[in-house]
């Protein structure tokens, strides 16, 4: 047998990666994060928070895609927080975030008990959801708009919205941030509706398609993208166009960050998020799991609070 000093030997934790307990005097949301440990998905956590600082300084684009649970656990708030703050400079989700979405901006409530409705056949038969977003998505095929910007336009035009300030299409359009949905026919309630139109649901999402791939160039050297619930619509999107964005630009984007955060790990979010875009274009990828409800007010409150501190000394692109 032959043994080593322990001197000598590598170690995966030193004595300055612990955590801190809760100091007796100031206890701030500042000093919270300071005091977590710089190990595993701590430190994953704080990567992804100081990539999405950076890159909303240096206005690079920060894309948050969505699935329906982050509309049905009340994170809206927060997403719309970041947008203020300058870091989401795009949304894009797939068609049941955007009928949450819709359903909290008129009514106030949304996400039916599916079993009870499916025992008799009324699952997903609200009239006025299906009847009037499918009239959105006409018009928005008629004046050449995409399926968010349809959506948008329609509950801006309305004057008898119960709760605007929780939508994010309405709060997004009026801010100017562009929010792209990604619909999979046959997978939303609205398409069972009398009134879905094929042609106007293919039209409006094959254009949100192509505005989604025109604004990855920008995440170019130090964008971040972050596939907040979504296990296979966006993740596959996501993969589509940025084909389409690299096919067209030599290759580019290239050097961004990239983020999954879910509950339950999925094959798509890790391989067509995480791992095949940053491997292919040097970037860095990072699989966060946790309840959403629990998990995205962390990452939020943590970018507001790096983005109001200083900016540290050459802040900005962060290395590949």
């Amino acid at each position: 047998m032959r043994t080593v000093p322990v001197a000598g030997r590598p170690n995966k934790v030193q004595a300055e990666q612990f955590a801190a307990p809760p100091p007796a005097g100031h206890r701030s949301f500042g000093a919270f994060l300071q005091s977590l440990p710089l190990v595993l998905q701590a430190e994953s956590l704080l990567a992804v928070v100081d990539a999405v600082a950076a890159a909303a300084r240096a206005r690079r684009t920060v894309l948050w895609m969505l699935g329906g649970h982050v509309i049905k656990t009340g994170l809206a708030p927060l997403v719309l927080d970041v947008i203020r703050r300058g870091a989401a400079t795009h949304l894009a989700s797939n068609g049941s975030a955007a009928i949450h979405d819709y359903e909290m901006a008129r009514w106030g409530g949304t996400s039916e008990d599916v079993e009870a409705g499916l025992a008799d056949g009324t699952f997903g038969m609200a009239e006025e959801t299906g009847r009037d977003m499918n009239r959105a998505f006409r018009t928005g095929m008629e004046a050449e708009w995409g399926m968010g910007e349809a959506l948008a336009r329609d509950l801006h035009a309305r004057t008898d919205l119960t709760h605007p300030q929780l939508s994010l299409l309405l709060q997004a359009f009026r801010l100017g941030v562009p929010y792209t949905i990604h619909p999979a026919l046959g997978a939303e309630i609205i398409h069972q509706h009398p009134a879905a139109d094929g042609a106007a649901i293919g039209d409006t999402g094959h254009r949100d398609f192509r505005r989604l791939a025109a604004a990855l160039p920008g995440l170019d050297d130090g964008g971040v993208v972050i596939n907040v619930g979504s296990a296979v619509i966006m993740p596959e999107v996501f993969l589509k166009a940025l084909t389409v964005a690299r096919n067209i630009n030599g290759g580019r984007p290239r050097g961004f960050t990239a983020c999954d955060l879910d509950m339950q790990r999925h094959y798509r979010p890790r391989v067509n998020v995480v791992e095949r875009p940053t491997r292919s274009g040097r970037g860095r990828g990072f699989q966060i799991t946790g309840h959403h409800e629990i998990l995205l007010p962390l990452l939020v409150w943590a970018i507001a609070e790096r983005l109001e501190a200083p900016a540290p000394p050459e802040s900005g692109v962060l290395p590949g």
